[in-house]
């Protein structure tokens, strides 16, 4: 573009997993917002992408959906210029986001070093806690689920900022579970990922509900994709299932050389980051070796 930055574009939009409206669309929005703060890019443009049954939702919950999300672009600065919507059996709801990067400035899932240490900025579970939300076991009454609607809605603003702290490569965690975006950094990247789980940060019984099956088709399929190039080591059936566990508007995992770790810790927290929590290191790949090692 003229001045010399660039565009990130993507589009996301997902189904309902709360019965709340208002909370659904505005975590929908931050779920689509953080591809491009995975960049390290600032959006700018939103484009709302809805389906649902006609005549079968009230207008009212619609409105809702749609004034969720408006929160939540007002809150990343983000103006919201229309959208687009279309019959469906069921109600899809997302954006369409456009942002703005310096090319020198833009964060790849391709791009970490041997020697980078690895930050994770939300705690993990919001796939085990939606299923036992679904399956009636939490209650909106319970102080768990205030945890889960509180990390999905928040914005992973805190990438916009990370280039001018070191970081070196960032992901978002997303529907493929840390397991698969952590996989796909460490290929692209031609390195292997270690992580100690004892520091993964969880929502509240998280292990526990994988443990006892409150999970999706997800967890399953990324097990399933990702299985011949990951050591899961001695970890217990519970923990292997949240690692694969997919979630709805994650945090961003980004490495950072070790100089610089506690600065670029400090600066995601101060941009919003629900933590900043150090879970492992880049090491060099090893010919025919795992991508990604749990200890």
């Amino acid at each position: 573009m003229p001045g010399g930055l660039a565009i990130v574009s993507t589009a996301d939009f997902i189904t309902p997993i709360i019965d709340d409206a208002r909370t659904f669309g505005a975590l929908a929005a931050a779920n689509s917002l953080s591809d491009v703060y995975a960049m390290g890019g600032r959006p700018v443009l939103a484009l709302n992408l809805l389906g649902y049954p006609q005549g079968d939702i009230p207008p009212e919950v619609i409105g809702d959906i749609l004034a969720g999300a408006a929160d939540k672009c007002i809150e990343a600065g983000t103006a919201v210029g229309g959208g687009h919507t279309v019959r469906d059996a069921e109600v899809k709801f997302g954006l369409s986001v456009t942002g703005v990067v310096h090319p020198d400035r833009i964060l790849r899932n391709a791009s970490a070093n041997p020697g980078d240490r690895l930050v994770l900025t939300k705690p993990l579970g919001t796939g085990a806690l939606a299923a036992a939300f679904k399956k009636g076991v939490l209650t909106e009454d319970h102080p768990d689920y205030a945890t889960l609607v509180e990390t999905m809605c928040a914005l992973n603003a805190c990438g916009a900022v990370l280039p001018d702290h070191g970081a070196t490569a960032a992901t978002d965690i997303t529907g493929f579970g840390l397991t698969g975006h952590a996989l796909e950094m460490a290929l692209g990247s031609n390195a292997t990922l270690t992580i100690d789980t004892a520091l993964l940060p969880l929502l509240p019984d998280a292990v526990g509900l994988c443990g006892r099956g409150f999970t999706c088709g997800g967890t399953n399929a990324n097990r399933g994709y990702t299985k011949t190039r990951i050591d899961y080591g001695s970890l217990a059936e519970d923990m292997i299932g949240l690692v694969n566990d997919p979630q709805t508007s994650g945090g961003l995992l980004f490495s950072i050389p070790l100089d610089r770790l506690e600065e670029a810790r400090d600066a995601a927290l101060a941009a919003g980051a629900l933590c900043a929590v150090e879970i492992g290191e880049v090491r060099p790949a090893s010919s025919g070796g795992p991508g990604l090692i749990f200890a």
